[in-house]
């Protein structure tokens, strides 16, 4: 067969691995919710900026090119000049570039905010997907932790304008001064232990996953799941391991004790048989004082420790008790990014996972002290903090608490079109504009219009409350049909036969063309009164 002749192939339609396509309820939701963050940082007095979706890679800072091409982990393309552009890998290090670049013309500090997409170039898995939406507030330029703990109250603020009420979320508060000083004093201090520095860090940050014996085991040898996988651990010896779990479980009791035959600076968690800790600490600044008798002593986690005593004067100073901010020595965050404290926004409640089981939802946001990101550009010190929440990841938690997406979005009033000559489709669009003057969404049926019975089903799959309708009788006569959708829904299920509709017509209404917008208010604010009611407002 000839190429001539050949049936041309049809293409197929398939979305890339890792992305996904978002439909009217969920950009609403987004819409909502981003709104809603928005206000609150606005009240905060941050302000707007906007960056590309590309930046020169050496910009993005973890992923620098090597000789051929930019690390795994971004999405790259060549510019015709040779030089490696990315899609940005988050928020923060095109906010850094923005800054440095106008560093002459900004007013610091500055205090920004920004909403959009970032990607990764990851294997994409359940949950796990190669685009998604971060909204983040920083401040560049202030280098004293009082924007870290504003930060902190910040987020706590959003949380509940957003409807999560004070106990279902925390703002958990650490310092990279503290856990890096922890680290030294335990002989991982120095270039040569940056590994096993970063296998300790890991095993931590798997408190809440593993509870206090599962990050022993990863401390120590290694640890083996329920499957019989093992995971190798990060190989120190009982007298690190024990220093360590002082230092992790330090927020939640006091009673210790020292080790048998060990330094007097080594301590020993006490609890009572069945596992549950004896002596749990009552205050931010118990936590503090903690730190300060078992690491004090290391120079680099004394100053890291003064910090979280400060912010946690001024958060409860401001009014936000442990019980929405608290410090706590088991966060880790950014291994090799941030410097100062770190916070974690956490979501309390329960939520029944893809197995069927009860967890708790955990983190949907947070960030820390970023002081050397925006200096990479300066050749001189520029402080920063900020925070990043992980919208989809929140919607998801709101809508699990019914806070999101629980209204339907009620459709737009459809204008009808009986005849298609163009004296008539004239009158139709002036019905549809004056609708729309008004702040009434409406649409003029745009299909094929000689098929009525179409309309009226296009009408109930837009969820449309009201329908228009105008013939050849009603338009000599100066007149409009108002159909109530939503009352003949009901309707419907009521009348049994057409002689009992046709009596009733209460859905279905004869008005003059000039009363048309003000019947149309009329029979929208009646069924929102409804809705309100419904749902026993």
């Amino acid at each position: 067969m000839s190429d001539k002749n050949k049936k041309p192939q049809k293409l197929k339609a398939r979305l890339p691995r890792g992305f996904v396509d978002r439909e009217a309820a969920d950009i609403r939701a987004a819409n909502q919710m981003m709104e809603t963050i928005r206000e609150v940082y606005e009240r905060y007095g941050f302000d707007p900026i906007e960056t590309p979706l590309f930046e020169y890679t050496d910009a993005l800072g973890k992923f620098l090119p090597d000789s051929d091409r930019p690390n795994e982990g971004v999405f790259s393309l060549q510019d015709d000049d040779d030089q490696w552009m990315s899609l940005r890998y988050d928020l923060t290090a095109p906010m850094a570039r923005h800054v440095a670049e106008n560093f002459q013309e900004i007013q610091l500090p500055f205090r920004t905010y920004r909403a959009g997409y970032v990607f990764r170039n990851e294997k994409p898995g359940p949950g796990r997907f190669r685009q998604f939406m971060q909204f983040d507030a920083d401040t560049v330029g202030a280098p004293g932790v009082q924007s870290d703990a504003e930060m902190c109250m910040m987020m706590a603020d959003t949380l509940e304008a957003l409807g999560i009420k004070r106990g279902d979320y925390v703002i958990r508060v650490n310092n990279r001064k503290v856990l890096d000083g922890v680290m030294e004093a335990i002989g991982l201090g120095g270039e040569e232990n940056a590994g096993r520095r970063l296998g300790v860090l890991r095993a931590i940050d798997k408190l809440d996953k593993f509870g206090t014996e599962g990050v022993r085991l990863l401390l120590g040898e290694g640890r083996k799941d329920e499957s019989g996988d093992f995971t190798k651990g990060a190989g120190l010896d009982d007298q690190q391991i024990s220093r360590l779990m002082v230092y992790v479980l330090l927020n939640q009791f006091t009673e210790l004790e020292p080790v048998s035959g060990a330094e007097p600076s080594s301590l020993e968690y006490k609890s009572i048989p069945d596992g549950r800790v004896s002596h749990f600490v009552e205050s931010n600044k118990g936590v503090v004082d903690g730190l300060m008798v078992h690491f004090g002593h290391a120079n680099l986690a004394r100053e890291g420790i003064e910090e979280l005593r400060m912010i946690a004067e001024l958060v409860e100073a401001a009014g936000y008790d442990r019980s929405r901010i608290k410090i706590d020595p088991s966060v880790v965050r950014g291994l090799e990014y941030y410097t100062g404290p770190v916070y974690e926004a956490e979501l309390t409640f329960d939520v029944t996972n893809e197995k069927g089981e009860k967890v708790v939802f955990g983190s949907v946001g947070g960030g820390g002290r970023y002081d050397g990101l925006v200096s990479r550009f300066m050749g001189q010190p520029v402080p920063a903090t900020g925070f990043s929440i992980g919208v989809s990841r929140l919607m998801t938690a709101l809508k699990n608490l019914g806070k999101l997406g629980q209204d339907d979005v009620l459709g737009p009033v459809l204008v009808t079109v009986m005849d298609g000559d163009v004296e008539s489709m004239g009158r139709y669009q002036r019905f549809t504009q004056q609708l729309r003057a008004e702040g009434i969404r409406a649409e003029m049926y745009q299909g094929n219009w000689k098929k009525f019975g179409n309309q009226l089903k296009y009408a109930d799959r837009r969820n449309a409350p009201i329908a228009i309708i105008q013939g050849g009788d009603e338009r000599a006569q100066g007149v409009v049909q108002i159909k109530d959708l939503i009352e003949g829904k009901r309707l419907s299920g009521e009348i049994t036969d057409n002689a009992e509709w046709r009596e009733a017509r209460v859905a279905q209404e004869v008005v003059a063309e000039a009363e048309l917008v003000a019947k149309v208010k009329e029979i929208l604010a009646a069924q929102a009164e409804d809705r309100r009611r419904a749902k026993g407002v």
